[in-house]
Order: structure tokens, then sequence, then C-alpha cells
């Protein structure tokens, strides 16, 4: 696929069904071709997060957000203040896994059950420009705010992850503006690291937590302006910061919190401080992080190849819904049952269809998905 040199980074604030698998999808395959050409393709995970009684759900990860080369995000919901201690995942967010599928030449059904979303980001009643004759302020008109002073300058409230997603792909072009040789991958890399666990959530809910800019751009500065791969570019494993990392916690608004240390690949996570201080192979433009883990029916292997040994870890297991950070060992779920009717013990419901999380238990079967209100509010003092 040819680019304009000036495209650096796409923004996908929509979302179909997601029939087919990402394997077959042409949405899909048109935003791989674009990660694969050197764009950063940001998607919304899709407002599917609770049926139409309000419970929670999983599974409904919209198209193109259940490709796994794209930043898939979430939304969190930040209640209008600058602290971070009190965000929180909102209630019609959609969660993973992904759950578009193929058909094999006997009908068996097979599901992708990718890891998503890869972050979540602000979008609940957030607050931007009224374009004139505004068909949904026509509709909706409690989404004006009317905090303006003049006729010509008029404010909105908007909320979903359409809101969220454009939050990760600023804090993209933000990156590339640090350092302009960063691969998707490494920005992709970069923002989950960095990114704030948010207690009360686990992974299917906001992938590797909450966006942090701050932490992104103070990492992504610092990596090598010779990342690529070549003749003058780095070996595998060698140094990939021009200096020493960074200590992996924010500072925001009084609010101190971790980085994530981790980053979340198809069917499993992966930690270690390898992963911002020595290049990896996965890193290079045309890969895609989780095809550094070689699958197979219950086990799952790090690719040498890709990966360094033994500086990084692999985990089969998503994290617990305290928000523990992806950088310990223990917080992981090794021993949750999954129940065939899609409940999982202690964190809700899950889905799945064989999908294995590395510990021999499988997600149970299918939870029929209710609508969800687009325009919804999210949170005490926000209906």
């Amino acid at each position: 696929m040819i680019v304009p040199d000036n495209i650096k980074v796409v923004n996908m604030s929509l979302g179909t069904a997601p029939i087919s698998s990402y394997k077959d999808d042409p949405i899909c395959n048109a935003v791989r071709k674009l990660v694969d050409s050197g764009v950063v393709v940001v998607a919304a995970a899709g407002n599917n997060g609770k049926d139409a009684n309000g419970q929670k759900i999983y599974g409904a990860i919209h198209c193109p957000g259940n490709e796994p080369s794209a930043i898939t995000v979430g939304a969190s919901n930040s209640y209008g203040s600058d602290p971070r201690n009190d965000d929180s995942i909102t209630t019609y967010s959609s969660r993973g896994p992904t759950r578009s599928i193929s058909v094999d030449d006997s009908g068996v059904k097979h599901y992708d059950n990718l890891i998503k979303p890869d972050l979540v980001a602000p979008g609940n009643k957030i607050v931007s420009a009224e374009a004139a004759n505004n068909k949904l302020v026509n509709e909706f008109p409690q989404l004006e705010t009317h905090n303006y002073s003049t006729t010509n300058m008029k404010l909105m409230y908007l909320s979903g992850t359409s809101m969220s997603t454009p939050m990760v792909a600023g804090a993209a072009a933000l990156l590339l503006e640090a350092n302009s040789k960063l691969t998707p991958n490494m920005v992709k890399m970069v923002l989950m690291y960095t990114a704030q666990p948010l207690a009360g959530y686990n992974t299917l809910d906001q992938g590797a937590g909450q966006l942090n800019i701050a932490g992104a751009v103070s990492l992504g500065k610092i990596v090598k302006t010779d990342v690529l791969p070549g003749l003058l570019g780095p070996s595998f494993g060698s140094a990939f910061l021009t200096q020493s990392a960074p200590a992996p916690e924010t500072s925001i608004s009084g609010s101190n919190f971790p980085w994530a240390q981790g980053l979340i690949l198809n069917h499993a996570t992966i930690t270690g401080k390898d992963l911002i201080t020595k290049y990896q192979v996965s890193y290079g433009k045309g890969y895609l992080l989780g095809d550094g883990v070689v699958e197979g029916l219950t086990t799952q292997n790090l690719n040498s190849s890709m990966w360094t040994k033994p500086g990084l870890f692999l985990g089969g297991y998503l994290m617990k819904s305290d928000g523990t950070p992806l950088g310990g060992g223990s917080i992981f779920m090794s021993n949750v049952l999954l129940l065939g009717d899609g409940y999982a013990l202690g964190d809700g419901y899950a889905l799945g269809d064989g999908y294995a999380l590395g510990d021999g238990y499988a997600l149970g079967d299918g939870y029929a998905l209710g609508d969800d209100c687009q325009l919804g509010d999210d949170g005490p003092g926000m209906e």
C-alpha cells in the first residue's frame, strides 16, 4: 500500500459488527496494510459493554478493533477531574475477547478470541467544538454545554469509544513528534507499557490500562533514533534506549501511579524490562507483535527469533480485577474457573469457546449481546 509521507497516524472512530475473522475481513486487511506500510492505526473498541438490562458483558469488540495490528481503544471515565485515582472504565465500553469467527470445511466455528482492547482513554462526556446545524444536537439538545460566550463558539458533550480513540491517536502523533523513527509496533508498545492499570478492572475490561501521555512521551523520546534494522541499525537484543530506563511511574495532579510494564499480545501478555531496554525483532515494521508467540493447543512459548530470552516472561493469564499492574507475577488469574453459561467466578461475564488462558481452562460458551446507547453517560454525577 502506498501512503503519502505526511500521513503517520490514522484514527478510526467507527465500527461494525465483527462477523468474519480479522484474517478475512476487508476492513481489517486494509488496516494491516496501513500498519505494515508504517502508519499507526488507532481503532475504537465499540460501545457494547453492557446488555439491554445494564449487565456487564464481554466479547463485543467492534471491527476493525478486532484487528491485532490496530491499537484498539476502550473508554474510561475521568469524572471531569484532573486527579487520576478516581478514574474508572465506562459501563458501555466494549470488552474482549474478540468474537469474530472463521468456519472450517467441516462447518466448525473458530473464534479469534484476541485479548482486546489494548488500552483505554477518557471517553465520557468529552467536551469539544459543536459544528453548525449539528444533527446530534438537534436530536439530543441536552448534549449542548451552553458554556460559551459568543454565538459562533458552541460546545457539546459526546460519550463513547469514538471519543477515546482520538485521544490515543493524538498521543501517537506526539510520540512521533518526539521521535519520528518509531515504528507502529514501537508506538503501540510504548503506549501499553506506560499505561495506568485501573483498580477494579481486568485485562479484558481495560487492556494494559489507561492512556498515560506524559509517561509515553518520556519513554518514547529516549528510544534510539537508529532503531530500524539494517547496516547502521541495531542488532537483535542491543540497547534500545539512549539512557537508563525511567522509573516506571508517573505523577499527575498529585496522583502517583505505576506503569503497566507489560504488553498484550494475541492471546497472552508479556512482561520484563527488556521490552524497553533491548531491541526486539517484533518491533520492526511489517511484523505483528503477537507473531512473537508460538501457540499450541494448551501452551504458548516465546519465539526466540523475535524476543530476547530469558529477559522476558510470557503470561497466559489475565489481570485480576484489583488492577494490579502487569509487571507482577501473581497478578494473573491462574486458577479462575469459567462456567459454561458465560460467568467467570469473581470477575463477571466472560465469553469463550476454546479460548485457552494458558492454565488449561477454556472460556465458557456464548452470552447474547445486547444493544447499547451510543450517547450514554456513565458514573456518578454524569447522568
